[in-house]
């Protein structure tokens, strides 16, 4: 199989509401892009742009469980994104918002400083207030329709999903990128499908290409070649980081991965 297609660029994943033309991919929208009203505390979006030049490469996804805690986890990803992590994204299904609000700041304020994206798993109303790049959603969320009206221009909207016609759904619906898998058994998720390998990876990216695709699950370094010739864009990773005893190293090492086989 051939590698995967060129590294992405940011303008491969700004404005998202073009995306359900693919001839217009990475095209912005007419008008300028809205800034946030006096008092708001997120950063205007034009200042969100990050610097790293292949921004899904790799999604760093934080996880309390795998990690020792959430101290444990937040430090994860700062290593992660000193490492050079593109992309961190904020997962945590026990804490409330109040509680993960002063991490999420954190967070993005540590991305920025990085040139990486920051994403918010699940909770539009705080990755807005926090100041994330984007937000990840899935099926039992709410609909990236609905997602895509209540965020500005600029706003990173990505969604999960393992079947191809429900992400050429998403697609149309203004997704900014799918996050595709479960790519390998893992136990990170407790409701994670059947694994779909690179094969299914595949067809859920020739599906809706030239839309990024994110592989996830079981993602691990030793892992990534198997990945060539999918046309993936990346892939988003929790346990080879969180779990890891040194994941800055973990995070090299994915990377290194990454530029050699996709």
């Amino acid at each position: 199989m051939g590698r995967c297609r060129s590294k992405l660029r940011w303008r491969d994943l700004s404005p998202v509401q073009e995306k359900t033309n693919p001839s217009r991919a990475g095209v912005p929208p007419s008008g300028p892009i809205p800034q946030p009203a006096a008092g708001d505390p997120r950063p205007a979006p034009t200042s969100l742009r990050p610097t790293a030049p292949w921004p899904l490469a790799l999604i760093v996804v934080t996880d309390s469980g795998l990690a020792g805690g959430s101290a444990q986890a937040e430090h994860a990803a700062l290593q992660a994104l000193a490492a050079g992590a593109p992309a961190i994204q904020l997962r945590d299904k026990v804490r409330s918002t109040a509680e993960l609000l002063p991490v999420a700041r954190r967070l993005a304020r540590a991305c920025r400083e990085h040139g990486a994206l920051f994403f918010v798993n699940d909770r539009v109303d705080l990755a807005l207030v926090a100041g994330a790049h984007g937000v990840h959603v899935g099926p039992e969320d709410l609909p990236v329709a609905a997602v895509r009206s209540m965020v500005p221009p600029d706003f990173l909207v990505g969604y999960s999903t393992d079947e191809p016609a429900v992400a050429l759904q998403a697609r149309e619906a203004g997704a900014s990128y799918i996050g595709c898998g479960t790519l390998w058994t893992t136990t990170t998720k407790s409701d994670a499908g059947a694994a779909i390998g690179p094969d299914g990876l595949a067809r859920v990216a020739k599906a809706v290409a030239p839309l990024p695709v994110v592989g996830i699950g079981g993602v691990r370094a030793d892992r990534i070649e198997q990945l060539g010739g999918t046309g993936c864009a990346g892939v988003a990773v929790v346990g080879a980081v969180m779990g890891a005893h040194d994941p800055h190293t973990a995070t090299r090492t994915l990377l290194k991965a990454l530029e050699t086989h996709l």
